[in-house]
């Protein structure tokens, strides 16, 4: 898989908040990018500018002319029809026909391992099931870039593994990942590079192992603090 996405000074407001300072980040191919920070830094937003959800105040947004995105939120929603159908619709939404839609929604359950649940309201799954609908609807849409926001805050141990090993097989596969996350254990063990954000500012962007084992000098002394546990 290709394609990039690039912000340039990106600032977005909310009514007197700046959610995010002149945010410079270029994602790249193939890379699993974590975007770390407190509550209220910026994260969730950020995925969204690069979506393209939200639409920044100032600055830009690039993205490679073929570039397919998908995203997967903290709190996943489920239309009150069968599993089968929340995935088949967006791919029927995508202007693939309906017979074929259900087709390669039957594949992605597949993929997250929901075949047998194919056929149950998406409402009555568990939330590591819900989770796997979402990566699902969003796998099968084959897109270069997946966007998560904390994928696995709300789950068990073992929801919590089963979503990391399919995030770790998407990526596998060459997929772009794109992933907000409180958890610096899940941080260590699926992302090759980490930005910190602070009050909507980008204090830090370093590889995994050099962000994790620094130092990371004065101007990311509170990214330090962050990682021993004294913010957020």
């Amino acid at each position: 898989m290709s394609g990039w996405v690039q912000l340039k000074g990106v600032d977005l407001h909310y009514g007197s908040v700046r959610a995010l300072d002149s945010v410079d980040l270029r994602i790249g191919s193939g890379e699993r990018v974590a975007i770390i920070g407190a509550n209220g830094s910026g994260k969730s937003t950020l995925l969204r500018v690069l979506h393209g959800l939200l639409r920044p105040t100032a600055g830009a947004v690039l993205r490679d002319g073929a570039l397919r995105q998908a995203m997967v939120f903290q709190r996943p929603f489920a239309l009150r029809m069968s599993s089968l159908s929340n995935v088949a619709l967006a791919l029927w939404l995508r202007g693939t026909r309906w017979r074929a839609a259900k087709e390669q929604a039957r594949a992605a359950l597949g993929r997250v391992g929901l075949s047998s649940v194919a056929l149950r309201n998406a409402r009555t799954l568990s939330g590591g099931q819900l989770q796997r609908l979402a990566l699902a609807r969003a796998w099968s849409l084959q897109p270069h870039v997946l966007l998560l926001d904390e994928p696995t805050a709300s789950l068990d141990p073992h929801a919590k593994r089963e979503v990391e090993s399919l995030m770790e097989g998407f990526a596998a596969a060459g997929t772009t990942l794109v992933f907000a996350s409180h958890n610096l254990g899940q941080v260590k063990r699926l992302a090759t590079r980490v930005v910190y954000m602070e009050q909507g500012r980008v204090l830090a962007d370093l590889p995994v192992h050099a962000f994790f084992h620094g130092p990371l000098g004065d101007t990311s002394r509170e990214a330090e603090l962050f990682v021993k546990g004294e913010l957020g």
